[in-house]
């Protein structure tokens, strides 16, 4: 055979290796940087090859002068995303202006600390879309629980139980729990530990 069959013959292999053994797969991290420093921070790490995502939103700003300016507005301050693998990231941390990356205080703690939080795809796809269609500022909230929501603890000495969101007279959220012969009890909680009852 000639060269020439041989090479057509040949089909070339796939450029994917997402979930192949020894092979890391590159993930949505979330860096934390100095504030007013994400653009900057993202460029440098853009210039290494990485893949960043700073989430802004174009607004007008209008001067006394009555000069109207279009500019990007960090959403998320003090937050890079950095798509790479967790070998990457363990590079990546080590940088002087990255301070730490966020972990999903929602896992379990080992002896090694919590994991990191790793965001996926799908949601970065969804936050692009709305920063970039919506025609209103858009704001991050933290998930919003309001007065009646069922939730589930899921940490600490109370992991487990269920009861619904009080807002006390101070501000504060507390679980009140139902005994069916005893009537209710009521603690503060964070609602940081808590996750919604389907």
């Amino acid at each position: 055979m000639s060269a020439n069959q041989d090479s057509a013959m040949v089909t070339p292999a796939a450029t994917c290796v997402d979930g192949a053994v020894g092979v890391d797969k590159k993930q949505w991290f979330v860096a934390v940087v100095n504030h007013n420093t994400e653009k900057v921070s993202a460029e440098k790490l853009m210039k290494q090859g990485y893949e960043c995502y700073v989430a802004t939103q174009k607004e007008t700003k209008v001067w006394r002068n009555g000069k109207r300016v279009q500019a990007d507005r960090v959403v998320i301050n003090s937050t890079i995303f950095i798509y790479c693998t967790e070998k990457e990231r363990r590079t990546v941390v080590s940088y002087p202006y990255i301070f730490r990356f966020l972990t999903n205080r929602a896992s379990a703690s080992s002896e090694s600390g919590r994991s990191v939080a790793v965001i996926p795809d799908l949601e970065i796809k969804k936050l692009k879309f709305m920063l970039g269609s919506s025609d209103t500022p858009v704001e991050m909230v933290d998930r919003c629980y309001g007065k009646g929501d069922k939730v589930r603890i899921v940490r600490g000495g109370l992991r487990g139980m269920e009861g619904e969101v009080l807002v006390s007279n101070n501000g504060k959220s507390e679980l009140l729990v139902h005994f069916d012969m005893l009537g209710s009890a009521k603690c503060a909680i964070n609602l940081v530990d808590v996750e919604p009852v389907d």
